[in-house]
């Protein structure tokens, strides 16, 4: 009598199978164990994430927008200070040389 191929990890001719190929065989079928094994990723990683301080990718780009908006409205002030600044300069300048 043969002994089957699952209970003994040999292949026909006496061959052992590698961790490779038995993990091939279990990803290539609808397989109640991996589907299992998935979901219980997911909901693993759905955890740890909320209890991490992070926020969702819609926010991170609202947030970066203002903040690069933020920046050129900073950049304008500071070129209109100091065109004011120079015009201030050239002012007294002007006053204080008769």
């Amino acid at each position: 009598m043969q002994q089957d191929d699952k209970n003994n990890g040999t292949e026909e001719g006496g061959q052992r199978r590698s961790p490779a190929d038995l993990f091939e065989r279990l990803l290539g079928r609808d397989n109640p164990v991996i589907e299992q094994l998935d979901k219980n990723a997911r909901l693993l990683a759905q955890s740890a994430l909320s209890k991490l301080d992070v926020v969702p990718r819609s926010e991170f780009d609202a947030q970066s927008a203002v903040l690069q908006r933020t920046r050129q409205r900073i950049e304008e002030l500071e070129t209109k200070l100091e065109s004011l600044t120079q015009q201030l300069d050239d002012i007294d300048k002007g006053t204080s040389n008769p």
